[in-house]
């Protein structure tokens, strides 16, 4: 008589590569728009320059939801979008232009990257994220690199006070706006998040509009192009990959992803500026990134093994 085939126990289900594909994608678009900010903000005010990079965003994302025809968020996501939308879209954006003014970019950099932390505890109370050892050791090394490459790039006597609470304002707001929009993603699209959130954020900056028409007058048109840019890429397209991502994953695990932002800022500038980097600074780089893929890692899981059918030997006693 012959024996049955051994039984396999289940395998677990592929994991799709195109979260860690819009992960990417933000992370690089969002380094780049440092570089942005930093050529645009010679000709616009931190509020002018929110509200004409939110207004660009809106316009793109509005002419993406007709295309696709997607409505309105349904009435239960629209708390996590207008806290979202008002605090990251809108608030973070003019703190850390306002701030980024104040400070030197090395400063500006260490002070925000206290927010994955803060979205890792706010995550881990409020949304039961779990903090697995390679998640909490991933964000160690990466917020080691930012320290490095903050401390490398501050320059004597750059900071103020004034900087430096905005800077931090700035993190607080966009920890807090990430953990409102995870659980409005459970209830509406990336795409729907993103939009109305950005809108709610264009809407909060309005009192700048003054501003923003009395100065792109008198701007050149590399900088309004940097703004446009900041509004079409940066946020329309790198908000909505991120929502996609979040809504895929914890809070606190995409928090992480961010620490390789001042990695990629360090090699933009370098390219797109000529601001060559020291060894300290591109050791700090090499740290933010080591410590993104350690947290983006996940334990080694075991081959599955057969199951023996009844009157079948062990396999590990087969002589």
């Amino acid at each position: 008589m012959t024996n049955p085939a051994p039984r396999s126990l289940p395998r677990a289900p592929a994991v799709s590569a195109l979260p860690a594909v819009a992960a990417v994608v933000t992370v690089v678009l969002w380094a780049s728009a440092f570089v942005a900010i930093r050529s645009a903000g010679d000709s616009y005010s931190p509020g002018a320059l929110a509200l004409g990079r939110l207004f660009s965003g809106s316009v793109a994302l509005g002419l993406l939801c007709l295309v696709r025809r997607e409505g309105l968020p349904p009435r239960s996501a629209w708390r996590g979008v207008g806290i979202s939308g008002v605090l990251w879209f809108g608030f973070y954006m003019v703190a850390l232009n306002w701030g980024e003014q104040q400070v030197d970019a090395g400063t500006a950099a260490l002070v925000v990257n206290v927010g994955p932390l803060l979205i890792a505890l706010l995550g881990a109370r409020l949304l039961g994220d779990p903090m697995p050892p390679r998640l909490l050791a991933g964000m160690a090394v990466s917020f080691a690199g930012a320290v490095t490459v903050g401390l490398s790039m501050a320059g004597g006597g750059g900071s103020s006070v004034l900087g430096v609470v905005l800077c931090l304002l700035a993190a607080v707001a966009y920890a807090a706006g990430v953990v409102s929009q995870k659980p409005a993603l459970a209830r509406a699209s990336a795409l729907q998040v993103t939009t109305y959130g950005c809108l709610v954020g264009t809407v909060a900056t309005l009192p700048f509009a003054g501003q923003l028409v009395h100065q792109v007058a008198g701007a050149p048109l590399s900088a309004t192009l940097d703004m446009v840019y900041l509004g079409i890429f940066p946020t329309a397209l790198a908000f909505t990959t991120w929502a996609y991502a979040l809504a895929r994953t914890t809070a606190s695990r995409m928090g992480a992803t961010t620490y390789a932002v001042p990695a990629l800022v360090v090699l933009m500038s370098w390219l797109a500026l000529g601001e060559v980097p020291g060894p300290v600074t591109l050791a700090g780089g090499v740290l933010c990134l080591a410590g993104v893929a350690v947290s983006r890692s996940r334990a080694r899981t075991r081959a599955p093994r057969t199951v023996p059918t009844a009157g079948e030997p062990h396999p590990e006693r087969v002589p």
